[in-house]
């Protein structure tokens, strides 16, 4: 068919959705309760806004609100599916493991994160991914011990001062 016999409002793009956090191929989705909780929120609010669409009064607006949300919906879906919850309380409590808060020494500065999953890392929280170089560095360690890893091209080396598991 002769593009000539297309109306103008079908030719409009696909939406861009923007992928999710990456988590590398084979990587369990592990979640604290709180980042599962995070994930269902994050649905029931799309869900919401899917529901608020209708009111929109340009139906080629409406077409690209709902084909954004449908889209975001099934990447969601897709995280919310896989997500597997390791709860923090049942961690071992002298070793590094996920979701605990630990407290390093990296060239000499004290620092603190939360090792959680790639939907909740956020660093301006102080919570990093598992699957981040900090964190697969730290995980196993005990207070006291220190370990050498690589970041980017730099070797650095790591102390483990406290770990915590709120």
């Amino acid at each position: 068919m002769s593009r000539a016999f297309v109306k103008e409002d079908d030719q409009e793009e696909a939406p861009f959705i923007p992928a999710r956090s990456p988590l590398p191929e084979g990587e369990t989705n592990y979640v604290t309760p709180a980042g599962k909780q995070a994930l269902l929120d994050e649905k029931a609010a799309l869900e919401k806004d899917k529901s608020e669409v209708k009111s929109v009064e340009k139906e080629q607006d409406r077409r690209r609100n709902m084909a954004t949300i449908n889209g975001k919906l099934k990447l969601l879906e897709q995280r919310i599916n896989s997500a597997r919850i390791l709860d923090p309380q049942d961690q071992p409590k002298d070793t590094v493991r996920f979701g605990a808060i630990v407290k390093f020494k990296m060239n000499g500065r004290a620092q603190s994160f939360q090792i959680v999953g790639v939907d909740e890392a956020d660093v301006k929280k102080e919570k990093i991914a598992f699957t981040s170089p900090i964190a697969k560095a730290l995980i196993g360690m005990k207070i006291g011990e220190t370990n050498d890893f690589q970041l980017g091209k730099e070797k650095r080396s790591i102390e483990v001062l406290e770990i915590d598991y709120r």
